[in-house]
């Protein structure tokens, strides 16, 4: 859609931006960039918000029952929360991004549910291969080497959880 040129923005493929008219104010340009490149792929950025979301819920639980139900020096205890904290992690996940990312309108959520979390475990499992052949087997066990290979693994198990959720769990055709 556009406009008159001498006077206001033009909208790439109709989007809705805040401040359509033409302008040199810096904040009302960068929040026309960053709706824009929203609007390029709103699915990724809703992904990204989502597992963000996840990842802050995740924690939280795990914190909370490790101040108030568990003893984090208790290896099991330790353990149990983290179980826990996963599972209600992945079912927030398996919700937020059946609707909010994925969009999706099966009828079947069982069959959905039950790709979404296998999928999961299959990059929890990678995650912990790789962190046992590098840190474990390779001894790359400091505290530099171990955050290294915990943020590529983070980055691989967001971007195959991703593909994994587009290709096999939230098909469009069904």
């Amino acid at each position: 859609m556009m406009a008159n040129k001498s006077n206001s923005y033009v909208e790439p493929n109709n989007r809705k931006l805040v401040y359509k008219k033409k302008t040199k104010n810096p904040i009302l340009l960068f929040w026309n960039w960053g709706w824009n490149i929203y609007y390029d792929n709103p699915e990724v950025w809703n992904y990204l918000i989502v597992g963000g979301l996840t990842t802050v819920l995740s924690i939280a639980v795990k914190l909370l029952l490790l101040k108030t139900v568990f003893d984090q020096t208790d290896g099991l205890q330790l353990q149990l929360a983290e179980i826990i904290s996963w599972i209600i992690a992945v079912l927030f996940a398996y919700v937020t991004n059946r609707i909010f990312v994925f969009k999706s309108k099966s009828k079947n959520i069982i069959k959905e549910l039950i790709n979404f979390t296998s999928g999961r475990v299959f990059t929890q499992l990678i995650q912990m291969l790789i962190m046992f052949i590098f840190v474990t087997l390779l001894t790359l066990n400091s505290d530099t080497w171990v955050l290294i290979f915990t943020l590529i693994c983070q980055v691989m198990q967001i971007v195959l959880n991703y593909i994994i959720s587009k290709l096999f769990v939230f098909k469009k055709g069904e």
